[in-house]
């Protein structure tokens, strides 16, 4: 508190000194062309005016000037600098303290360019409002979903610790510690892999390849389960679709789409995958006859931990969208999704094709 008094007052003897200054040049000027009037002229009540009453009043008014300008500046800065700089450094100690309810009022008469950092302040904060609350979601939701697989781990393992167990069921148990196990070690994947793309410690290693083919290798992974829910799978892919992207980054789409497809859609159903051109662009439809979404569903389909059918919640954790959305704006792409509930879903992802 004293160091800030302090600096006012040196502002404002620093100011003073500046007025006196400049004051001092202009009435010094002036009576310096007083003088030589005096010395030139014939009037002799005029040569014996006294000089030094005129020098000390010249000085006075110098003072005085100097005083009042000062004190204008003073004031003037006051409101139009200080009060805003204060309001913005109130502001951003109550961020650094955790707040971030704070929002600054406009500055009346500040200089310009306060209210516009005002406005960016406020905005700042806002962001870091919905930051904040993203992450506390994140943190509840990791939390949630870690603890269903490691409760089942827990149960079984204690389960399968029981001597007289029959033979058939500590199989069962064994397999499903370790279908818990390997859900919370795609939990743990997923959530790595997301934090890189998020903070952009993945970036993308273009390379040109056939479209086509990537996307019929990643559909082949999922023969297993298409055939044990005996779903028909309709294909319609261009030839020599080329891009130029990261393939294995791509790869990560497609699967998620197939694996969500396949999930989603129920025994006897169909997944169908399209791939045409679309003037610079490829375009791919990954579509199903599953459940389908709701629009209030759609709307969120692509946030972490998100799952519109809890039915299916045992089989994912609501990562892969999030993930699919991430890597379609890495690469520069689009991605859609068309669906209601009963008539299934239908993902679009637009990419430029190669030139």
């Amino acid at each position: 508190m004293k160091a800030e008094k302090t600096r006012k007052k040196i502002a404002f003897l620093q100011l003073f000194c500046i007025f006196f200054l400049l004051i001092a040049f202009v009435l010094t000027s002036s009576m310096i062309l007083f003088l030589t009037y005096l010395r030139n002229s014939t009037d002799i009540s005029i040569r014996n005016t006294d000089l030094r009453i005129a020098a000390l009043v010249t000085f006075g008014n110098v003072f005085f000037l100097s005083l009042i300008c000062a004190a204008v500046d003073f004031l003037r800065r006051k409101a139009t600098v200080e009060r805003p700089v204060k309001r913005i450094i109130e502001g951003a100690e109550k961020v650094m303290d955790g707040d971030l309810s704070v929002r600054i009022e406009p500055v009346r008469g500040a200089e310009e360019g306060f209210n516009a950092i005002i406005d960016y302040f406020n905005r700042m904060v806002q962001e870091l409002s919905g930051m904040e609350t993203l992450r506390t979601d994140f943190i509840a939701n990791v939390s949630h979903e870690l603890k269903t697989p490691l409760a089942v781990i827990q149960n079984y393992g204690a389960l399968l610790q029981q001597p007289d167990l029959p033979e058939e069921e500590r199989k069962d148990y064994a397999r499903t510690v370790t279908s818990a196990a390997q859900r919370l070690a795609n939990l743990i994947t997923n959530i790595l892999k997301l934090n890189k793309l998020e903070n952009q410690q993945i970036y993308p290693v273009k390379k040109r390849f056939d479209l086509g083919e990537q996307l019929c290798e990643c559909l082949l992974t999922f023969e297993d389960a298409w055939e044990a829910k005996n779903l028909e799978i309709e294909t319609e892919i261009e030839d020599g679709v080329k891009v130029e992207s990261d393939p294995e980054l791509l790869s990560l789409v497609w699967n998620n789409l197939f694996s969500n497809a396949v999930k989603f859609t129920e025994d006897g159903g169909t997944v169908g995958l399209k791939l045409y051109t679309e003037g610079s662009h490829a375009v791919v439809e990954v579509s199903d006859t599953g459940c389908g979404i709701s629009p209030e569903v759609g709307a969120h389909i692509f946030e972490k931990f998100y799952q519109g059918d809890t039915s299916h919640a045992t089989q994912g954790n609501g990562l892969g969208l999030a993930l699919v959305k991430r890597v379609v704006d890495i690469v520069g792409g689009e991605i859609d999704v068309n669906s209601a509930p009963g008539r299934g879903s239908t993902f679009t992802v637009k990419i430029r094709k190669a030139g």
